[in-house]
């Protein structure tokens, strides 16, 4: 990804979220699509690279239980209901 270029000023993560154990079925299409590709195993991957990319922000959507991407915490969120919006730092263009 480092060869992107112009850099993105925001990159957007939505990785799949992580099973509830209680909660009701999510939509057929999306029961689908997850029995098809499973388990989301890279995400906590992606927030390093897409903070590297990132010339402003790494904006990360995940469900309001669940545990921050890649257990890095931030102290920048939008809390809606059921949902968090987790917002990191990226890395600034260097001239």
């Amino acid at each position: 990804m480092t060869d992107i270029t112009p850099r993105p000023q925001v990159v957007y993560l939505d990785p799949m979220f992580p099973h509830r154990q209680k909660s009701a079925l999510v939509k057929k299409e999306m029961r689908v699509f997850q029995s098809l590709v499973g388990p989301d195993l890279d995400a906590d991957g992606l927030l390093e690279p897409a903070r590297q990319l990132a010339t402003k922000r790494v904006v990360v959507k995940r469900p309001d239980y669940a545990p921050p991407l890649a257990d890095v915490a931030t102290p920048n969120a939008i809390v809606t209901k059921g949902h968090r919006f987790d917002i990191y730092a990226g890395t600034p263009l260097t001239e």
